[in-house]
């Protein structure tokens, strides 16, 4: 313990940087765990599919959806997405939504949006449509 005390003394900015990290870590953590979106890998994705009769939400922009997609999945511009339009979803607001966008990370402020609209599942695909074909899952093409 007296060598942690010594450390600390020496070296305090270094010893803040190291709490100050840990503490984000934890804060994170702790922020996923009680959010209302989650964040699925492509299989779980399959399995609200098949068991939960989810929809897919695809977020991208139409040359890519049109380019390929998850089989079923339907187009949400990224404009309409980022005004909260979601006028097209709403007889679908109890069940789950996944959306999907290039990487995962332009899904989470609409994710967010939309679990504010009043959408009750609402997850991410995790990794987005890299990490399904990443996976050598199927796709669509076409209008």
């Amino acid at each position: 313990m007296e060598q942690y005390i010594e450390f600390i003394g020496n070296h305090p900015i270094l010893s803040l940087a190291w709490v100050g990290i840990v503490f984000l870590i934890v804060s994170g953590w702790i922020k996923s765990k009680f959010s209302a979106i989650r964040q699925i890998n492509p299989q779980e994705l399959t399995l609200l599919i098949n068991r939960e009769d989810g929809k897919v939400v695809d977020i991208r922009a139409k040359k890519d959806f049109d380019a390929g997609r998850i089989a079923g999945a339907e187009h949400l511009s990224p404009e309409k997405a980022k005004q909260s339009d979601f006028a097209g979803l709403e007889k679908s607001k109890t069940k789950p939504i996944i959306l999907v966008c290039a990487t995962g990370m332009t899904a989470s402020g609409i994710a967010t949006a939309m679990s504010k609209a009043g959408f009750e599942q609402v997850y991410i695909l995790s990794g987005g449509m890299g990490a399904w074909q990443g996976a050598s899952l199927p796709t669509s093409t076409g209008r």
